[in-house]
Parts: structure tokens; sequence; C-alpha cells
């Protein structure tokens, strides 16, 4: 394990990484004050080594030519490290291997570093403290040898992750996995749908919902200016309260409820006023709603049907289920969403195909004993049940 917090030293492992077909990454980061997530380690192996770069001494940009290059990188869990680095070095890697990812193929649900690596390799990983301030200077050795192992056994894991994905002939679909996952849009989300993440903010109605539009759109692009988490700015208590309540004075908005002293200071409270005006004023066809999450009634039955399929399939495939199908994935596709996730790859041909038979009724779902499912050709020869239906009602 080496340390590296001089220029000299990183342009070197920069240029030796660059020749290698395979390397792993991680990332520590903190953003319990800042908006954005700020970089404080980053820790590379690669066959027969393991650096730990210290980013608040060493400008880490140059690793791009790392990430645009031949090599494979590894990561577990990697959703997080991919929004640090592209901010910190404007990419990421163009190719990329999760091994969390992957291993939900071989059965394993989410796994943590941990438990993968002693399931795989019998490897027993230190534990750290998650508590840790990774931008204290000098490290620990105990912080060293934490964040080294966070690296140190991802080759070896991906080695026997892709010998049982080849196996099982399912390796293509863990690489289209991983590669969706590397191509998801990053970045700062869209201000007008902040609000969505607001707390209770599916249950306004009327004016109360362009309010919170407005106001959080706000907030996000002045915590984004600022550099400052959400809630140092507004807390959801504030949005909701404001969007209820419509404060049209200064005195009104410090009455508010989630609203302090510190809201009102160097002209944000003027700035609040104005945009709850603006979401009052807000026209019907701004107002960005939050994608639907049900489906007609009539086809409700499909979806519960399919959910328990989907969870038998993954079951006996050993697939994680997440993976396979969630029950927002089922019913996107029977709401007949084109870009719902059953729609393209290996999930159309292993779900998205049959769920798409058995809602036009060219398939049906038969028990087949022992509480299993059995996905059969419908025959359309309805079972004749001994029982007469009701009379007309004559009211």
């Amino acid at each position: 394990m080496i340390w590296i917090a001089e220029a000299a030293a990183f342009t070197s492992l920069v240029e030796h990484l660059g020749e290698v077909a395979l390397y792993a990454f991680d990332t520590e980061f903190h953003r319990e004050r800042t908006y954005y997530p700020l970089l404080a380690l980053l820790q590379v192996a690669w066959a027969g080594g393991v650096a730990l770069i210290d980013p608040l001494a060493v400008d880490i940009a140059p690793l791009a030519a790392v990430f645009e290059g031949p090599g494979v990188a590894v990561a577990h869990a990697a959703d997080q490290d991919l929004e640090v680095l592209e901010r910190s070095c404007g990419t990421i890697p163009r190719r990329l291997f999760d091994t969390q990812l992957a291993a939900g193929f071989l059965g394993y649900s989410s796994p943590s570093l941990g438990t993968l690596g002693g399931k795989l390799l019998g490897a027993n990983l230190p534990k750290g403290d998650r508590l840790t301030d990774w931008t204290r200077r000098p490290l620990s050795d105990a912080q060293r040898v934490y964040a080294a192992a966070d690296v140190a056994h991802l080759l070896d894991m991906h080695a026997v992750i892709v010998e049982r994905l080849t196996a099982s002939g399912r390796l293509k679909w863990a690489e289209e996995e991983c590669e969706a996952m590397r191509a998801r849009r990053r970045g700062n989300p869209d201000p007008d749908t902040a609000w969505w993440r607001v707390k209770d903010s599916r249950t306004l109605r009327g004016l109360s919902r362009g309010v919170a539009q407005a106001v959080a759109a706000w907030r996000e692009r002045h915590a984004a200016a600022t550099d400052q988490p959400l809630r140092f700015v507004l807390s959801d208590l504030a949005i909701t309260t404001i969007a209820h309540h419509p404060p049209s004075t200064l005195e009104e908005l410090q009455e508010l409820r989630g609203v302090d002293g510190r809201h009102l200071r160097g002209g944000m409270g003027q700035e609040i006023l104005q945009v709850v005006r603006e979401g009052l004023e807000l026209p019907t066809e701004a107002l960005r709603l939050p994608p639907a999450d049900d489906v007609d009634r009539h086809l409700r039955p499909a979806v519960t049907l399919a959910s328990a399929w989907a969870s038998q399939l993954s079951a006996d495939l050993r697939i994680d289920n997440a993976l396979v199908a969630t029950r927002a994935d089922l019913t996107a596709f029977v709401r007949g969403d084109g870009d719902a996730r059953l729609c393209r790859g290996w999930r159309h041909d292993l779900v998205g195909e049959p769920l798409r038979r058995l809602v036009e009724g060219e398939a049906a779902l038969a028990f087949a004993g022992r509480g299993k499912l059995s996905l059969e050709e419908r025959s359309g020869r309805p079972y004749p049940l001994d029982a007469r239906p009701l009379p007309p009602d004559d009211g």
C-alpha cells in the first residue's frame, strides 16, 4: 500500500494505471455540510498494488485519462462514487464492472463489500467507523488499512463473479446492468421536480403544489450556488408549511413553522416571498407533477399476479428480485410506458414478453402445486363454476 500526496508520484501512478487491463477504485467523501460531495480520499488497486491518493494534496483530474482508456474499472456499489469522480475528474470510467450489482445475478441481494468478500473469497475485511472524518490529516494506520481493504479484494471478487456468471450464461446480463448504471444521468437534479422529494409533498393539492414547486426549486438553486445542504437553506417542513399557508409578508413568513430568523437574512425572506407569488401564479401547464404510480383498475389484478410470478421467477433463478422486476417496473410496463425497464434488454426477454402475453390473454398463470406458479399457454376453456349469476337489480 502506498500513500500518494505529491504530483510527481500521482503522475507516475496515472501512467501505470493507463497500461493495465483491470483496476479497482473506491472513494471516501463527505457531504454533511455541503451540497456537492467533498472527495476526501481515493483508493485504487491493480494486480500487485494498492494506492491511497490524497485529493486534498493533489489534483486528481489527470485520472480522467485512465477512465477514458480501455481498462475496465471495478467497484462495489459505485453509484455515489461515480458522482464524486465525475465532479472531480470531469468524467467517469468508460467501462465499469460493479461487484454488488453483478452479484445480484448470483442470488445476492445488494450485499455489502464485507459480506460479499466473505462469501466469495473467505476474506475477513476490517470494519471501519462510519463516522470517520476522512478530511483530517494525517490518517491513522487503522484508517489507511480500512481504506485499502475497500479495493484490495475487488479484483479477486471480480474474477470469481465473472467465472460464475459465465458458467450460468448471465455475464451479458450483468454487463448490461453495469453499463446502465454507468450511463445513468448524474449531476444536479431538475429544480422544477425537486418538490417531489419534499416529505408529504404528494398530499398537496391545488395552488399549494405550485407554491411547493417554486419554493423547492429556489431552495435547490440556492443550495447549489452556495454549496450548502438543502436543509441549511430551508427545511422540508418549512416548504410544506409555506405551501399550505402561502405568506405575503415577512411577518407572516416568520410565524410559519419551520421558518426561523436565518431564513430572513440578507434578503432571503424577500426572495422566498417572491417565489411564493410566482408559485401562486404558476400556469397549470407549467406544473410538474410526479409520475403516476398506478394503473387502470382493470389492470391492477394483472400487476398483482405478475408481481407474484416475478418473485417466484427470481427465487427459481436465484437472481435478486430487485434486478428482475420491481412492482414499479411491472406497473410501468402494464401501463404501457415506452421507457419501462421491461421493454428492453434481458428483462424484456425474461419478463417483459411473457408479461405482455399474460396481459393480452395469450398466456395464463396456474398453480403448479406446493405454492408454485406456472406461466402457461392459455387454453381459452373456462372452468365450469356451479354458481348462477344474480338476477338484474330492479332497484
